[in-house]
């Protein structure tokens, strides 16, 4: 029987790199019936794919299109929210709203942070420098990048428990869970609960502006580029959403890389001060094992790509994951190195669709792993440590890390 991608296998979830080498030795794009779509595993195949127009990254429309029309209506919060993402739009509208976001998550903003992001991982190791054993996620790479976003777009840090709750739901469907019940229910009540929370959050903003990025929305919004008051609160859900996601995933499948390859993290503790050196390290780990798995496009269109033929509505994943391991772009892939430089990893995806928070995930990634180290003389998988993976395909990160610690 020929082999086919089971995303549903514990393996695949717990180690996809195999099964992904496997599929990126074919030639070109191959067919999975598991799937239902087509999958691309190399390097050239996910790039040329991720800036072609024929290829939509709307996923959202057809998938509540054909869904019953009963079921389809007891979700309207929650398709009016996801479809008017800019991760699920095309140009024009994707052009209009990636403006607006790029004028929120601006280069001189993003830097700008950097004293209120040490402050907090400071704060952070503080609350868990005297234990021997902490879960890494819940304690320190789901918190940082929370409360940072959380601080950027406005929303107190009091409410962050509570806009967790609901990302886990909306995620779950967002992100394609397999194993999460009710998922759909849960998603539909959070997206009606966020919708609520960041329609009263932007009313505040619009009265009384800030400096965060809710006020700048508003404020580009209001002038020539403007949002529609749904479009407005859906952006301020996907920032916050999104916001968090990534980078939880980047510190916690960073750290359990460096616990993987203990030359590595000593070589990193060694030039945990030499900044070149931590930027270098930090894009090897998106590499290695980064927060993206894959990405799906739909095609607009009826497309012959190099010996495929695809047919307008089909599905195309594209697994960013295996290309990151491709050995026509990367020398001795499946070596960890974190002084490998080029590193053209996809890990943020490629082209207009081109993560608007990576500036963000990787700052807080090159701020926090010197102070990890410079605050931990040892850290180590804890004994018995229960490793807990995302079961989807768009998302791959822990959600448990236990670790061993032993304070400087």
């Amino acid at each position: 029987m020929p082999f086919d991608l089971d995303p549903g296998d514990p393996g695949f979830i717990a180690d996809p790199f195999p099964a992904l080498a496997r599929l990126r030795g074919r030639t070109g794009l191959y067919r999975s019936e598991r799937l239902g779509g087509w999958v691309a595993c190399r390097h050239a195949d996910c790039k040329a794919l991720l800036k072609d127009p024929r290829f939509s990254a709307d996923r959202m429309t057809p998938f509540f299109d054909h869904m019953a029309p009963a079921k389809r209506a007891g979700l309207e919060t929650l398709e009016n929210t996801v479809t008017r993402w800019a991760v699920f739009v095309d140009p024009p509208d994707h052009t209009r709203l990636r403006f607006l976001m790029n004028r929120a998550f601006n280069p001189r903003a993003i830097e700008g942070l950097a004293p209120r992001i040490a402050d907090r991982v400071d704060g952070l190791i503080a609350a868990f420098r005297d234990k021997r054993r902490a879960d890494f996620i819940r304690e320190f790479a789901y918190p940082l990048p929370a409360t940072v976003i959380a601080d950027l777009l406005g929303v107190p840090i009091e409410d962050v428990g509570l806009l967790k709750r609901w990302s886990d739901d909306l995620g779950a469907f967002v992100l394609t869970a397999r194993a999460t019940p009710d998922k759909y229910a849960r998603a539909e009540a959070a997206a009606k609960e966020m919708r609520d929370y960041f329609g009263t959050l932007v009313a505040a903003r619009r009265a009384n502006p800030g400096e965060d990025a809710a006020s700048w929305l508003i404020a580009a919004s209001d002038r020539e580029n403007r949002l529609t008051p749904d479009e407005l609160v859906a952006t301020c859900v996907l920032l916050l959403f999104a916001g968090h996601e990534t980078t939880t995933h980047l510190l916690g499948n960073g750290l359990y890389a460096l616990l993987l390859h203990p030359a590595e993290l000593a070589r990193l503790r060694a030039r945990k001060d030499d900044a070149a050196f931590v930027e270098t390290a930090v894009e090897e780990m998106l590499r290695w094992d980064g927060p993206s798995l894959a990405q799906v496009r739909i095609a607009a269109a009826d497309v012959d790509w190099n010996g495929a033929r695809i047919e307008k509505g089909e599905r195309v994943f594209l697994m960013l994951a295996a290309a990151g391991r491709d050995p026509s772009v990367f020398a001795d892939p499946d070596r960890f190195d974190l002084s490998r430089d080029p590193n053209p990893h996809l890990a943020f995806g490629f082209g207009i669709h081109f993560c608007v928070g990576a500036p963000l995930a990787r700052l807080e990634a090159r701020i926090a792993f010197p102070k990890l180290l410079a605050a931990f003389a040892e850290i180590g998988l804890a004994p018995g440590a229960r490793l807990v993976w995302s079961d989807n395909l768009v998302v791959r990160g822990l959600h448990e890390l236990e670790v061993a610690l032993a304070p400087v």
